[in-house]
């Protein structure tokens, strides 16, 4: 009787240790457990954060691209003009588009923005590395023209310029260039005296259009704090 009683108590701790595992084995798998289900909106609330800083550093590095080309004298005034204007007519449809929607970007819409920034990606590329260059030459209306490119291109890279007020700014160069072109080609490849003080002239009033546009309220949102 006793060996009989010892057999059965052997099984039946056996099945009892098969069938404690199976279930520590179910529960360990269940997808309901407290260890296994994050929270389905952590995700989500993670892309929507990194997605809308990623839109204003890549205008950023646009506009760095476009500085540095001022600078170089590989991007010419009117080409800078161009860019400029393709990139404020970017940040005003960005602009919009957060008004009607309540501070943010839909899906669709941050995808348009970034097609629009890889097509002026593409064309700061092109312009860049093409034959048009701005030479200013080591005269004084070369040097005060060079001397004006510098400050528009350094007020792009701090952000004290905007998009629109850069376009602004390069047309108005863009005019005076023209100008002594112009002049020179009708008096044998040189300006008299009359034509440098015409520029000279031109170029102080956007000079004071450069200072005025660095120093007022309208900045990118990377802009240092102005002095």
């Amino acid at each position: 009787m006793n060996v009989t009683f010892l057999k059965w108590g052997a099984g039946s701790l056996a099945l009892l240790v098969s069938a404690t595992g199976a279930t520590t084995t179910l529960l360990a798998q269940d997808p309901s457990s407290s260890q296994s289900s994050p929270a389905p909106s952590a995700p989500a609330a993670a892309t929507e954060k990194k997605a809308d800083p990623s839109i204003a550093e890549r205008k950023e590095n646009q506009q760095d691209r476009i500085a540095n080309g001022v600078k170089s004298g590989q991007l010419t005034p009117g080409e800078t003009a161009n860019l400029e204007k393709k990139e404020a007519a970017i940040n005003k449809e960005t602009s919009a588009d957060r008004a009607a929607n309540g501070g943010k970007l839909t899906s669709a819409e941050k995808a348009q923005v970034n097609k629009q920034q890889n097509q002026v990606s593409k064309q700061i590329y092109t312009d860049k590395h093409n034959t048009n260059t701005a030479h200013y030459g080591n005269n004084k209306v070369g040097q005060r023209r060079e001397n004006q490119q510098d400050r528009i291109a350094n007020g792009v890279k701090s952000g004290q310029l905007t998009p629109s007020e850069t376009g602004k700014l390069e047309k108005q160069q863009q005019g005076i260039n023209k100008q002594v072109a112009s002049d020179r080609k009708a008096n044998g490849g040189t300006l008299n005296a009359a034509q440098k003080k015409q520029v000279n002239k031109e170029q102080n009033q956007a000079s004071r259009n450069i200072y005025k546009k660095k120093h007022n309220a309208a900045t990118q949102p990377n802009a240092k704090p102005k002095q």
